[in-house]
C-alpha cells in the first residue's frame, strides 16, 4: 500500500483526475468519481471494481486504501 494512506472526497477525485490524465483516461464533465477510478483500474489491468465489493484480492491496485473491500491474499476469496 502507498504511504500516503486513506484519501476520501475532494482530495481523492483530484488524485484521480491527475492519475487519469496521466494515463489519457477520457474524463467528461459529470463523470462520477466511482466511475473515473473505474476507468483508471481498467487501464492499469486491474479489475474495474472501486468501492462495489466487499473483499478484493488486486493486491497491486493503488485504491486499495479508499476503497473500503478487505483486502484478502489473492488465493482466499473471488476476484
Amino acid at each position: 500500500m502507498s504511504g500516503k494512506g486513506y484519501r476520501k472526497g475532494p482530495k481523492l477525485f483530484s488524485l484521480a483526475r491527475k492519475k487519469a490524465l496521466m494515463l489519457e483516461v477520457p474524463q467528461e464533465k459529470g463523470v462520477k468519481l466511482a466511475e473515473l477510478i473505474s476507468r483508471i483500474q481498467l487501464k492499469e489491468g486491474n479489475l474495474p471494481c472501486f468501492q462495489q465489493r466487499d473483499t478484493c484480492a488486486q493486491l497491486s491496485c493503488c485504491w486499495q486504501a479508499s476503497c473500503n473491500a478487505k483486502m484478502m491474499a489473492s488465493g482466499e476469496g473471488s476476484q
